[in-house]
């Protein structure tokens, strides 16, 4: 029964769905594996539900317990903010985890820039980037993160937007490879050359595809990788192409990386990079003082933009 749960049990349960194991949630807990196990047996009574089941060598957690976890987490979020803060507004007294959700193409560019100044300015802060398995604002919404950084649709209501910067795609090669050596990249080798496709979904096809059917071309896609660098270190092996951000393949430039950027022989749609966060957080002091991070960081990053190709 629900009367049963209380902030430690819950605080058990997201130790159990962070790690997917007793003994972990145990050593974060500060617990005994037999006393763990106790609540978790505790909890599965409570909730009505096995929460970890058996699968293979491990545990996996049971479709309640994955659809609970945002929810408990931001009830221990709610509970932890009832307490004073004693340290107030400044940031060089925090000791607090900001989680940032990031579109992979700026994990890169983003995330060292935002811990450094972090690590400066207030260095009790830890930083926790989330992949951007989703665009959905309900991890805003209940807390499980404070800021979402990316490439969306029109946000909902209670979301707040500041757009960041507008970016656009250019094609990256291997530098010493024949296109590398290239003084431009052709529509023929467009639809010549093998590509690499960056989709965290998945997906072979894209706006480029939708360019080359207008004119009746077509390319090749010869695999599909999970984020644009990781297939920019791909045609690093082969006279391949992957299109990636212009910010992002700037970045992989200038740390020595050994590409060549092109401009796409087609038109393609730029894109809008944008910060939200949620409406209840507007004006909360933390929220503020990380979105300053951000628009810091992103400044510092800009410059790469106007490289040339």
């Amino acid at each position: 029964m629900a009367d049963d749960l209380d902030l430690n049990l819950l605080r058990v349960f997201d130790a159990l769905m962070d790690t997917g194991s007793v003994a972990e949630a145990a050593v974060r807990l500060h617990l005994s594996a037999p006393a763990t196990s106790r609540a978790l047996g505790r909890l599965r009574r409570a909730m009505n539900d096995p929460i970890l089941v058996r699968a293979g060598q491990g545990l996996v957690p049971t479709p309640f317990a994955q659809r609970s976890a945002s929810r408990v987490k931001a009830v221990l979020v709610a509970a932890a903010e009832l307490q004073a803060d004693p340290v107030g507004d400044d940031p060089r007294a925090w000791h607090r985890t900001f989680s940032i959700r990031l579109n992979d193409a700026l994990v890169p560019v983003l995330a060292p820039r935002l811990t450094h100044q972090a690590t400066a300015k207030a260095p009790g802060v830890r930083l926790r980037f989330v992949a951007q398995e989703s665009k959905e604002p309900d991890l805003l919404r209940d807390g499980s993160i404070d800021l979402d950084i990316g490439v969306a649709g029109p946000p909902p209501p209670d979301v707040h937007v500041l757009r960041l910067f507008t970016d656009s795609f250019v094609a990256v090669v291997a530098a010493d490879s024949e296109l590398g050596r290239s003084a431009r990249l052709t529509l023929d080798d467009i639809c010549a050359r093998p590509h690499i496709s960056a989709s965290r979904r998945g997906l072979a096809q894209g706006p480029l595809d939708d360019a080359l059917e207008r004119i009746g071309r077509r390319r090749h896609v010869a695999a599909v990788v999970p984020s644009y660098a990781v297939g920019a270190l791909m045609v690093l092996e082969d006279d391949s192409i992957c299109l990636v951000p212009h910010i992002t393949a700037a970045h992989l430039l200038r740390r020595g990386v050994p590409l060549r950027c092109h401009e796409v022989p087609v038109s393609l749609p730029a894109a809008d990079v944008e910060v939200r966060w949620h409406r209840r957080v507007d004006e909360d002091p933390a929220s503020l003082w990380l979105r300053e991070q951000v628009n810091d960081a992103v400044h510092s990053a800009l410059p790469l933009t106007s490289q040339p190709l």
